[in-house]
């Protein structure tokens, strides 16, 4: 729930009405321009508007409620389904469009590794951006919705955009290096990569961190699954996919 006063209040008054009406309140979070934050157990419309009165006559004011919100066991087991839907849909569309268009890749090497390379690196990143936000909602209460699931959908995407730059530059090299190994190639071309790679997750990071710092409590965890899945995916088209595409050419040798 998101309320505006028209004075700055102290958490503690949250807390004590929603005692008195028996609501379990977690989190009161201060925003801009007087504007609260409250994170509840699920409540229903009417006990909503109950606590809202109640505030009223307590602090002889209008409260405006600019946002309510309830996600119950249904609605977070949808939401929890959608996203991974929507994370296997898109892993699907990745290895489809780099098997077209690596297809012009010099034999014996195929296209669709590289494919199934980037989309293992990506899912190493949605994993650590999960387990990263199981742990930030037990200790600081933040919450997967549906900006979290627009989060990993983003992070998706540059995974995969940090990760076809690398690739793209392997294809460039195998004709020009005809006696090198593979291994060789890809080392060779991550070297050539590095500091572009570096260079625009710096730039990005540098952004998201102002963000964090100044865009204000609605957007801050969503700016932190940012956070972490740009740095995550990173580490991972550097350190993940082209490793296991060179282990994959190698096992088949």
């Amino acid at each position: 729930m998101e309320l505006k006063a028209s004075t700055s209040l102290n958490q503690s008054v949250f807390l004590d009405t929603a005692k008195a009406k028996n609501l379990e309140l977690s989190v009161v979070q201060t925003a801009d321009d007087n504007t609260y934050l409250l994170r509840f157990k699920p409540i229903t419309q009417d006990q909503q508007t109950a606590f809202v009165e109640e505030l009223d006559k307590l602090l002889n004011t209008k409260m405006t409620v600019l946002r309510f919100e309830s996600v119950g066991p249904t609605m977070g087991a949808e939401l929890a389904q959608k996203a991974v839907l929507a994370v296997i849909v898109a892993s699907v569309c990745i290895i489809a469009y780099i098997a077209w268009s690596f297809r012009h890749i010099p034999r014996p090497y195929t296209s669709w590794k590289f494919g199934v390379s980037a989309v293992i690196a990506l899912l190493h990143d949605v994993i650590v951006l999960l387990g990263l936000f199981s742990i930030f909602g037990h200790f600081y209460h933040a919450e997967v919705d549906t900006l979290f699931v627009t989060a990993v959908l983003t992070v998706i995407g540059f995974s995969v955009h940090d990760t076809i730059v690398v690739f793209d530059r392997v294809r460039e090299n195998l004709p020009k290096l005809p006696r090198a190994t593979f291994s060789q190639v890809v080392d060779f071309s991550l070297t050539e990569t590095l500091n572009r790679s570096l260079n625009t997750s710096l730039t990005v990071t540098l952004t998201l961190t102002a963000l964090l710092l100044f865009g204000g409590e609605t957007i801050r965890w969503f700016v932190v699954a940012l956070l972490v899945g740009i740095i995550s995916g990173t580490f991972s088209s550097i350190f993940n996919a082209a490793p296991i595409l060179v282990l994959w050419e190698q096992k088949q040798k």
